[in-house]
C-alpha cells in the first residue's frame, strides 16, 4: 500500500508541475516574415470575453514604423497599422488551439480564417495558419521574453 501511495504522491507532482510551467497562448509574439526572414513586428496576444484577440503592439522593420493601411477598403483605410487589431474573436478548440474567421493582412488589406496554436515541441513558438478556401500558409511567431 505505501508503494502505491507514493506511485500516486508521484503523479500527482508531475502534473502540478506540468500545468505550473505549461505556456499560455497569450502574450507578446514576434512575427517574422517565412518568406523573407524579416522581424515585422510585435503582436498582443489576449483573451477578452473567451476568445483571442491579437493587435499590433509594435512595428520592428525598418521604413514601417509609421504605416498606414492604404490597401484597406473599410473603416481602416489609411489607419495606422500600430494598434490595429490583426485577430478578432477566435474561439478555442483545443486546449492550446484557437480558430477563427477573422486574421487580418494589414500589408496587403486581406482578411483570412485562421487555426493558431502552440507548437508542442517549444511552447515559445506559435503558429498562426490562414487560410483562403482550401490554401493555407503558417507562419511561426517567436515568443517575446520580458
Amino acid at each position: 500500500m505505501m508503494k502505491f501511495n507514493n506511485y500516486i504522491s508521484l503523479i500527482i507532482i508531475f502534473f502540478i508541475t506540468q500545468m505550473l510551467f505549461s505556456q499560455s497562448i497569450f502574450g507578446k509574439w514576434k512575427t517574422i516574415d517565412d518568406r523573407n526572414g524579416v522581424e515585422k513586428a510585435i503582436i498582443e496576444v489576449y483573451e477578452k470575453d473567451g476568445l483571442l484577440y491579437g493587435k499590433v503592439l509594435q512595428i520592428l522593420e525598418e521604413g514601417k514604423k509609421e504605416a498606414l493601411c492604404i490597401k484597406c477598403n473599410d473603416d481602416r483605410k489609411n489607419k495606422p497599422i500600430l494598434g490595429m487589431e490583426i485577430i478578432t474573436a477566435a474561439k478555442k478548440t483545443d486546449v492550446n488551439e484557437y480558430k477563427g474567421e477573422t486574421l487580418f493582412d494589414p500589408e496587403q488589406a486581406m482578411t483570412f480564417r485562421c487555426k493558431i496554436w502552440l507548437n508542442p515541441k517549444d511552447n515559445n513558438q506559435l503558429k498562426v495558419r490562414g487560410y483562403l478556401s482550401f490554401i493555407y500558409r503558417t507562419q511561426t511567431w517567436i515568443r517575446v521574453k520580458e
